[in-house]
């Protein structure tokens, strides 16, 4: 007596059926509600989802007999409520997509070919002046390759053998009754170690020791385009890790910029810091700037051009290449001025300096009964200006009297 027969009823069977039934049964309900037949009929899918996972229940013996005995919630408790897809199911019965019923509701079913073994991942550093000339890297990996002396056997011809204690699948399913309940885990084969195959000592392949694959040396030429940026892909389709019945392995390289001592790059424009005099910065002046190609780049800072601390000046075209475009981007310099420390410290060069300087900015002086206190300034080490430049920066993100990361919060409520 079966707790419930739902999915007996669904095959159109009796509990008592045998496995020879069950088969004749899915394959006349299959074919029947097959989607690909009944095209514009939802109903059939569903139905044909229901058999294929009726029949994939009752045609295991320890599926069937926890479902004969607690039902399909004895099932899903016992850890067996899932399962293969219904087309798979209906692939693996029929043979897959070329078999005898391959083709006959137009080849909707998915084909199943050999899987791909592992993707090798590196991650290649190279240097702006690189990527700003292009190079091709020489580049060495490691990768495991079918075995020559045994051709991906790990024996001799004929000695190795499928693990009858698994049959061939590395794990043995095992179940536990915990009162009411029937626990159902997977557990390593210990016949095969989980190598889903039995080979005697004696037999086993002498130069990969029944591993199947031995580890190569192989050298790759990375071509490094002009202009590429961190992030970029380089893919090699094939040449990584081979495995025993799986399509070999790709091996991809991922550029990643190194930083660099003069320069920073921000897409397709390169920036530089150029500490100029202050009378370069006032008169004119010559600065020069090494490049990325072994070139010298002499900027001329025209007589006249007053140059302020911070102010930033571009030369079109002298920035990174671009890969997309093929042009170049530009290069920015920010011009830090440095001024003198004790040379105006003299009546005779501040009046130099007055005659040759525009005047002082006149203040309007303090109301006639106000307070005054007078006060020297002071310097400031290198903890105090760091504290000044934080609470410059807050001053920044609170213009308009929103504080600092209001508006980050606002948009994350979002």
């Amino acid at each position: 007596m079966v707790k419930e027969s739902t999915y007996y009823d669904l095959l159109g069977v009796g509990p008592g059926a045998s496995e020879a039934e069950l088969k004749s049964a899915y394959k006349k309900g299959a074919l029947k509600h097959h989607p690909d037949k009944n095209a514009h009929n939802p109903a059939a899918a569903d139905k044909f989802k229901e058999i294929s996972h009726a029949y994939e229940v009752l045609s295991d013996p320890q599926k069937r007999q926890i479902y004969d005995q607690y039902g399909a919630e004895g099932l899903e408790q016992g850890g067996a409520g899932g399962g293969m897809a219904a087309e798979d199911l209906f692939a693996q019965f029929f043979g897959g997509g070329g078999g005898a019923f391959g083709g006959m509701f137009g080849g909707g079913m998915r084909e199943t070919g050999p899987k791909k073994a592992r993707t090798i991942h590196h991650v290649h550093k190279v240097s702006l002046e690189d990527i700003y000339k292009g190079k091709v890297s020489k580049l060495a990996l490691q990768k495991s390759v079918i075995c020559p002396a045994c051709d991906g056997r790990g024996g001799k011809e004929g000695a190795v053998r499928t693990c009858t204690g698994c049959n061939g699948l590395g794990m043995k399913t095992m179940m536990r009754q915990m009162g009411p309940m029937i626990q159902r885990f997977q557990t390593l084969c210990p016949d095969c170690q989980g190598e889903r195959e039995i080979i005697r000592d004696k037999d086993r392949c002498k130069r990969c020791s029944g591993k199947k694959t031995i580890v190569e040396r192989k050298v790759l030429h990375v071509h490094v385009d002009k202009g590429v940026k961190t992030g970029h892909k380089v893919d090699f389709r094939g040449d990584g890790d081979q495995s025993p019945g799986m399509l070999p392995g790709d091996v991809q390289f991922e550029i990643e910029q190194k930083p660099h001592p003069r320069f920073q790059r921000k897409d397709d424009d390169l920036f530089y810091q150029a500490e100029i005099d202050l009378l370069t910065a006032l008169a004119g002046g010559q600065i020069h700037i090494e490049h990325l190609d072994d070139r010298w780049l002499t900027v001329t800072v025209e007589p006249g051009e007053v140059i302020s601390p911070g102010e930033i000046k571009m030369i079109r075209g002298q920035g990174m290449p671009s890969m997309r475009h093929h042009d170049f981007g530009n290069l920015y310099i920010q011009f830090d001025v440095k001024f003198p420390s004790a040379m105006f410290n003299t009546p005779e060069r501040i009046a130099q300096l007055e005659e040759i300087l525009p005047p002082r900015k006149q203040f309007a002086p303090p109301p006639a009964d106000a307070m005054i206190d007078d006060f020297n300034l002071e310097p400031v080490d290198q903890s105090g200006q760091r504290r000044a430049q934080g609470a410059t920066s807050m001053d920044e993100d609170e213009e308009d009297g929103v504080p600092h990361g209001a508006e980050r919060m606002q948009c994350a409520s979002q």
